[in-house]
């Protein structure tokens, strides 16, 4: 489970051993001898120099930042990279050894902590339809009524007494060592952080979530808007082999609270991640989102646009 204890034993490095092995031993072959995949980032001068940025990037399929960061290992010019991933992806011990090798970041979900406690008290996998009840009463949105209700209820009382507002607190918790690690990776350890803003994988560009906006304004490090095409038909599956083809990830404007979002700029300290920022400065967080998504849709070919237009 992907707890506070195991954020705290996270250690980024400068120049992740795990990137450097998936690089040259899987992808490296896998590109050029078993397959041929031609991978092209345009407008590559837009990519800054000199400082750490947050890459913003459309998510496709499961794999469509890896050949970005190949294509970035193989220039030699820029500072390796973390990313924001799932924390769902961590519950092979294994393949979550892997992934801390490769310097990743695990953002676990509020419904993610509460699957995995309900998990850890009844020994079984949380049940969908009650899951989206249990959800919807922690998050305030319904009263107990009906006999899904009930149930649901029911589970949280047999979870513990406040349990709404343990799970609440701990997420906030579970986010402040995000929040830790990712100043962490653009200040000290000389990373770039790739974020997923759609938070989920949809071949059509899906509607932002503000944390990438919200990481941007308190830290003002730049955003990089990436737009991939065609990843997804070079990723088809499951598994991390990619066939042959071309991926083209076209790179933006870089955004700033200096420039095309400084009027979501937040001229006084606030808490990452926290319901009370999110609550008070909706407005911007959501206005950055907005400028972000639009700029991506801009560089995406047709198949991936979904018509995001700019608040």
């Amino acid at each position: 489970m992907i707890d506070i204890e195991y954020l705290q034993k996270i250690r980024l490095v400068s120049k992740p051993f795990g990137q450097l092995i998936v690089g040259n031993l899987l992808l490296l072959p896998n590109y050029h001898l078993f397959a041929k995949v031609d991978i092209r980032i345009e407008n590559l001068e837009r990519i800054p120099r000199g400082e750490n940025v947050i890459f913003a990037m459309n998510h496709t399929d499961r794999f469509n930042y890896w050949p970005f960061q190949y294509k970035m290992l193989k220039l030699k010019v820029y500072p390796f990279t973390t990313v924001w991933v799932k924390a769902k992806y961590y519950k092979n011990a294994f393949l979550a050894k892997a992934l801390d090798l490769c310097n990743l970041i695990p953002v676990p979900s509020l419904g993610y902590l509460i699957e995995e406690f309900y998990r850890k008290k009844f020994n079984r996998k949380m049940d969908r339809d009650l899951y989206r009840v249990v959800k919807d009463i922690i998050d305030g949105r319904l009263e107990a009524a009906g006999p899904q209700e009930r149930a649901a209820v029911e589970t949280l009382q047999a979870l513990g007494d406040h349990f709404a507002d343990f799970i609440r607190s701990y997420y906030e918790g579970v986010m402040e060592r995000v929040a830790e690690l990712s100043r962490t990776a653009l200040f000290e350890k000389n990373l770039n952080l790739i974020i997923f803003p759609e938070g989920t994988r949809s071949v059509k560009l899906a509607e932002g979530r503000t944390g990438l906006a919200q990481l941007a304004l308190h830290t003002e490090k730049r955003i990089v808007p990436v737009a991939c095409n065609n990843s997804d038909e070079v990723y088809t599956g499951s598994l991390p082999f990619a066939r042959s083809g071309r991926i083209i990830y076209r790179v933006g404007e870089p955004l700033s609270v200096y420039d095309k979002l400084k009027d979501y700029r937040i001229d006084e300290p606030f808490r990452l991640f926290s319901q009370e920022s999110q609550q008070r400065y909706r407005e911007q967080f959501e206005g950055a989102t907005g400028i972000v998504m639009a700029s991506i849709e801009g560089m995406l070919d047709e198949k991936y646009r979904r018509g995001y237009a700019a608040t």
